[in-house]
């Protein structure tokens, strides 16, 4: 049962890393320091943008709308750190 809470943390560790290097590129594409005219920096855009749209979306179903602030991606961070509470402090169960 431990090697699976191990595996779990994993994962949440893979979803912020690809959640905070989202979150990174986007401002580097809005303060023009990338351009989605390269296609490099636009093929790793779309990707990330296809992989976290989904949660992105059900995530802002549930906001209000704050105008041109997008907080899903602070929501989704948040949601794996607890998800990560969760599971460490279960797994002290388990041994």
């Amino acid at each position: 049962m431990l090697s699976i809470i191990q595996i779990l943390l994993l994962i949440l560790s893979v979803a912020q890393f690809i959640i905070i290097a989202h979150i990174i590129l986007s401002w580097l594409i809005n303060f023009q320091v990338l351009s989605l005219r390269n296609a490099m920096v636009a093929s790793i855009w779309d990707g990330l943008n296809r992989l976290l749209e989904p949660a992105y979306q059900r995530i802002r179903q549930f906001m209000p709308d704050l105008g041109g602030i997008d907080l899903a991606p602070l929501i989704a961070l948040i949601a794996i750190y607890a998800i990560r509470v969760i599971l460490i402090n279960n797994a002290a169960a388990f041994i």
